[in-house]
């Protein structure tokens, strides 16, 4: 499982490079610096310093006891990702990538963000090293994410709307590459998830398997066992492949990751790739991609930006091929409940992301074991969903 991708960027079928020329050289010159940063006993220290005294890991594995009750008979725990420094996963990915492009003399940095939390990531680490940064959005991720698009522009970060297309994430991309192609000499693109051309969902993968490998050893500890089940939620793919990487070589833990269930199983009302999905390429990437008949790329609803993209990194194309990963889709309504039953039992106020996880198991835990083990990633907070699920009038049930 660890030799792949092969040395073509494919993970069986799925992978590879579909750029233009322009932007074949930028992404060999990435993957020979991160080949070269990998073997630097000097990066890895910096880059671990960071980790551990800014962005605060190793982050906690807490128990949910009464939301388990909820759900069936077994012991649940919750990998904090949102307990990070800015709130989510994604700048475990950031602050690697940063750091590499200084390493490689860039003066810019791009990105694109649907949710928010990745822009927000790279915007900080941006304000850290020192370095100029360009956030791509759509504009009805912006009108639905307002607080992080703000809190990027406090960290210094140029925002741009994007307002092609359905006017979200998939269109954010679009117009972050096209960035990247007319600016490559001098600008990086930090691109959030497992996403894109080889060596991208490779490299995004090794920065968030510090997920996995934490959450094994802290479970470890606290059960003197392995997990039974792993759950995290599954847009691009990026938090799920970080708890789940480290998780693949023991075959007893069964490994779930759950899509956005929209609205509905019509095509247009969900982001369910494994639901309505065929092969395609889209964003340089050979994977799962929601299509219509005509093979034009589909549009697509999540209540959560994050889950909200028409394909799914390769990897987990791959791993979903072989049988090693099973994955579902949780609707909208049931995230939502999701979202406000954890406040209210524990304390915490989840991302409607992560919400889609603990959604799933709302109706389906029944399918885990007694007296199981449970990891799921809290891959983000809710701070950013809150004003959105007011507007919605979605009230607490006290």
């Amino acid at each position: 499982m660890r030799a792949l991708p092969d040395r073509r960027g494919y993970f069986g079928e799925f992978g590879g490079k579909y750029v233009p020329e322009t932007l074949m050289a930028a992404l060999d010159e990435f993957e020979r610096a991160y080949r070269k940063v990998s073997r630097d006993r000097a990066f890895r220290r910096e880059y671990e310093s960071i980790l551990a005294n800014y962005v605060g890991r190793p982050t906690a594995l807490t128990e949910a006891p009464k939301f388990a009750a909820l759900c069936g008979d077994f012991r649940l725990f919750l990998k904090r990702e949102d307990l990070n420094h800015t709130g989510a996963h994604k700048i475990n990915n950031a602050i690697g990538q940063a750091l590499i492009a200084k390493r490689m003399k860039k003066e810019r940095i791009i990105a694109e963000t649907g949710a928010g939390q990745h822009g927000v990531a790279t915007a900080t680490a941006c304000a850290l090293l020192g370095m100029r940064c360009v956030i791509y959005m759509g504009e009805v991720d912006m009108a639905r994410q307002e607080l992080n698009v703000f809190r990027m522009r406090l960290l210094g970060a140029e925002v741009v709307p994007v307002s092609s297309g359905s006017r979200t994430l998939k269109d954010a991309i679009n117009e972050a590459l096209r960035d990247w192609v007319t600016n490559v000499r001098t600008t990086h693109y930090i691109l959030g998830s497992v996403l894109g051309p080889h060596p991208f969902p490779m490299i995004v993968r090794d920065f968030q398997s510090v997920i996995g490998r934490e959450a094994l050893d802290q479970i470890r500890r606290r059960t003197r066992s392995l997990p039974d089940v792993a759950i995290a939620c599954v847009g691009g793919g990026s938090n799920s492949i970080g708890l789940f990487f480290d998780m693949l070589r023991h075959k007893s833990i069964r490994l779930i990751g759950v899509e956005a269930g929209g609205r509905g199983p019509s095509l247009g009302q969900h982001a369910a790739r494994f639901s309505g999905g065929a092969l395609g390429v889209l964003h340089g990437t050979r994977s799962m991609i929601l299509q219509d008949e005509f093979g034009q790329i589909a549009e697509t609803h999540s209540i959560s930006a994050g889950l909200d993209y028409p394909s799914i990194g390769p990897e987990h194309a791959y791993l979903q091929q072989i049988g090693r990963i099973e994955y579902h889709d949780c609707s909208d309504d049931l995230a939502l409940e999701a979202f406000h039953r954890l406040s209210e039992t524990e304390g915490i106020i989840p991302a409607l992301e992560s919400a889609h996880a603990l959604g799933w198991m709302l109706r389906n835990g029944e399918s885990i074991k007694h007296s199981g083990i449970v990891v799921v990633n809290l891959s983000g907070r809710g701070d950013k969903d809150v004003p959105q699920v007011m507007a919605r009038g979605d009230a607490p049930s006290s």
